[in-house]
């Protein structure tokens, strides 16, 4: 792909509070080395390039992703090494680069607006497309595969825990009798599905098919077990006083931000409350609405020292 190929600024996904991110990291090394967990179309990236001498590690597991933010970024020439695969992988990541520690981490855990606005990726209920939901298309089950491997049990705790959809048994039996009745094959088809077991009105402001639609696509790309290995992972792989910053869209992904982060033997917590998206942001990008940036700094050895 080439520039004059690149899609418009409106295709492009709109990274979600660059400048409080940026405001994270700059206190760090000039010349430091980040990692970019969620790198999307290369936004957060672009902005963390722009501070003088720094150098990016971009993954991201979409392929389509990739490349586009490969195109926005060549103009860092080396400072950019973008990274196909999960950031669960991590350290075979930055040893491929021989790498041993970063500066800073950031994950933006949530879904781009280019995969939630192609059809053909099956993400939103708002779209006709097929029953697909995976980040990375290339492996992997799709959200219809993984209906069809649940009973209709196992699928009702699934949308419960994932979706925190109190009417998950009611819908998990209707998407079950839709698709023994051949009636499961899209989007609009699972909706319907949804929508036959709970009723068309919204629930707390938010469409009936959300829940179970966020379920599903937290399942078929693992998302909370990914979350759960950066966690983990991260103090490994951040300098003394380097920085973990993620923003999450959802109130399960934020809690395990929040109990990681109370952890202070490990952590000091940049921001007390999340940070959420201005007023002016919001009302630009309606997707920042949901958002929330949490951040914390690795302890220090000295620091440790006199913890324990």
């Amino acid at each position: 792909m080439n520039a004059s190929s690149m899609p418009s600024g409106s295709e492009l996904h709109t990274s979600i509070m660059r400048p409080e991110v940026v405001a994270l990291f700059s206190s760090l090394r000039t010349g430091g080395v980040y990692v970019d967990a969620t790198l999307g179309a290369g936004g957060h990236s672009e902005a963390i390039l722009q501070m003088p001498d720094t150098v990016v590690v971009g993954i991201d597991r979409d392929p389509r992703a990739l490349e586009l933010a490969r195109v926005r970024l060549a103009q860092f020439g080396d400072r950019f090494f973008g990274v196909h695969g999960r950031f669960s992988d991590l350290k075979e990541h930055l040893a491929r680069l021989e790498l041993e520690r970063v500066d800073g981490i950031l994950a933006d855990v949530g879904l781009s607006s280019m995969q939630i606005d192609d059809p053909a990726r099956g993400m939103s209920f708002r779209f006709e497309g097929p029953l697909d939901m995976r980040m990375d298309p290339t492996v992997g089950e799709t959200a219809l595969d993984l209906i069809d491997n649940h009973t209709a049990e196992d699928l009702a705790d699934l949308i419960y825990h994932y979706g925190e959809e109190r009417h998950s048994r009611r819908i998990a039996r209707s998407i079950k009798f839709a698709r023994e009745r051949n009636e499961l094959a899209t989007t609009t088809d699972l909706r319907r599905a949804i929508v036959r077991a709970v009723g068309p009105g919204r629930h707390g402001g938010i469409d009936p098919a959300t829940r179970t639609f966020q379920a599903l696509r937290i399942a078929v790309n693992g998302e909370l077990r990914e979350l759960a290995s950066l966690l983990e992972m991260a103090p490994t792989f951040l300098v003394s006083s380097g920085v973990l910053a993620i923003i999450s869209f959802h109130s399960l992904e934020d809690r395990m931000v929040k109990q990681a982060f109370k952890e202070r033997s490990i952590w000091r917590a940049l921001t007390k409350k999340p940070l959420t998206a201005s007023d002016a942001e919001v009302e630009g990008n309606p997707r920042a609405r949901s958002a929330k940036l949490r951040a914390a700094v690795r302890v220090e050895e000295e620091q440790l020292r006199g913890i324990t």
